[in-house]
């Protein structure tokens, strides 16, 4: 049993009645067993079932714990021109680069944040230009529309004034939500209308503006800017020669360990005989 069939015993959908007749095959799996082989994963690879779980959005605490100890971790096998760099901040920049290397980890088309912009209210505020007329002599008279020498015009005073008008965000379009969905739909693919025209059946390419993946991934920039409120000396050849892969390394170290945790859970589930069993 894969770890992610896991998933469905942490938010059951409801009860399933109906007269069908229970599962009598002794290598049927109850949720006391899968249970139990979550607790012995736990005990034997517990990064990578925390890191499992908070991608999953099951538990918050495992998602900070899988930030803490991911940190840990980088505070072990950080290079030494991170750590000459980081100085006296070492810790907290170290902390940093775990909580967005577990954000790109956790990352998929389904992810959304609230709108920096509007703070998720939807709405904002901008300025407009008006021009208001006034009558600083009065009112014109009435002739003054009879009079060609004489314009009613003459009597009015225009005056552009900056008012503060509510608006519709335009980060989050409205919505209070920035979504991470590409515009291939999460897909991971388009439509590709040349060879279309030429084959005359639809042909789907896959999509340069998330790579395939179907979701865009959490730019570099924004750690960098992070890092920057601690580290302002921090230049961005630094940042791209020694900072930006040790983070993408960090991103590997979640799939692996999650990988790990998978292949605790299968061989704990697994009934086989010629299986060793935990």
């Amino acid at each position: 049993m894969k770890l992610e069939a896991s998933l469905k015993h942490f938010s059951p959908q409801g009860m399933h009645i109906s007269d069908e007749v229970k599962g009598t095959s002794p290598d049927r799996l109850t949720g006391t067993d899968v249970m139990a082989a979550i607790g012995t994963t736990s005990s034997r690879a517990r990064f990578g079932l925390a890191a499992f779980l908070g991608k999953a959005g099951v538990s918050k605490s495992d998602e900070k714990l899988a930030v803490q100890a991911l940190a840990r971790y980088a505070m072990d096998v950080a290079p030494k021109n991170v750590r000459k760099a980081a100085d006296v901040e070492f810790g907290w920049c170290m902390l940093m680069l775990a909580q967005f290397a577990f954000a790109e980890y956790s990352r998929s088309a389904a992810t959304s944040v609230t709108c920096h912009s509007c703070r998720g209210t939807g709405r904002t505020t901008r300025e407009q230009v008006t021009r208001k007329v006034s009558y600083p002599w009065g009112k014109a008279p009435y002739w003054a529309s009879r009079s060609r020498a004489v314009r009613p015009s003459d009597w009015e005073l225009w005056t552009e004034v900056t008012e503060i008008v509510p608006a519709v965000c335009d980060a989050c379009e409205g919505k209070g939500t920035i979504s991470a969905r590409c515009r291939c739909g999460g897909k991971g693919e388009v439509l590709d209308r040349k060879a279309t025209k030429e084959c005359g059946a639809p042909v789907f390419k896959k999509c340069e503006r998330c790579s395939g993946n179907g979701f865009s991934a959490v730019p570099s920039t924004a750690a960098h800017k992070a890092i920057l409120k601690r580290l302002p000396g921090l230049h961005v050849r630094t940042w791209t020669r020694n900072w930006k892969p040790f983070m993408d390394a960090l991103v590997g170290i979640c799939y692996q360990e999650e990988r790990k945790a998978d292949d605790v859970f299968q061989k704990t589930t697994n009934f086989n005989d010629d299986v060793d069993k935990f």
